[in-house]
């Protein structure tokens, strides 16, 4: 556990990292690949924040750690960076959509929210791109999509419980 802990501390660090030297100038983007990376980072940071929060929840509240998890703790954050560009992908893209007033300043923090939210909450991002490939594409859902609640270690235990 502790390892798990010490890798997604360092994963956050890493992120926040190149997110500062790139926003100082020490770490060169091309301009406009800087906005992918941006959301890129947003949906790890996401994915390293509900990870953790399994960490406290699983060995702290519930005592119930258990190792088989461990493949889980440490992909995750990645599976969330990549979910932070392909958020930005389908914003960019007009296929996802988002509810708000335009501003006389646009900025690109809805960019990053939505990267954020797909990185914490992966199963329900992916259930929304099938979602978005079905109506668009006629894209069936995988069957993966239908058994992501066993994906992670809090959800196992509530599907085990009851």
């Amino acid at each position: 556990m502790v390892k798990v802990c010490l890798y997604l501390i360092l994963l956050l660090m890493g992120y926040a990292t190149i997110g500062v030297q790139v926003l100082l100038g020490n770490l060169i983007v091309p301009g406009n690949l800087s906005l992918v990376l941006f959301c890129g980072i947003c949906g790890g940071i996401g994915g390293a924040t509900y990870c953790l929060r399994g960490v406290y929840l699983n060995a702290c509240m519930r005592g119930n750690w258990d190792e088989k998890w461990l493949p889980w703790y440490y992909i995750r954050p990645i599976v969330s960076f990549v979910c932070g560009v392909v958020s930005f992908i389908f914003l960019k893209s007009g296929l996802i959509v988002l509810e708000a007033q335009q501003s006389e300043h646009p900025t690109n923090l809805a960019f990053y929210a939505l990267a954020f939210i797909a990185g914490l909450n992966v199963d329900k991002f992916i259930e929304k791109l099938e979602d978005i490939a079905l109506v668009t594409w006629g894209i069936k859902k995988s069957r993966s999509s239908s058994n992501s609640d066993a994906c992670s270690p809090a959800r196992a235990e509530k599907s085990e419980e009851g």
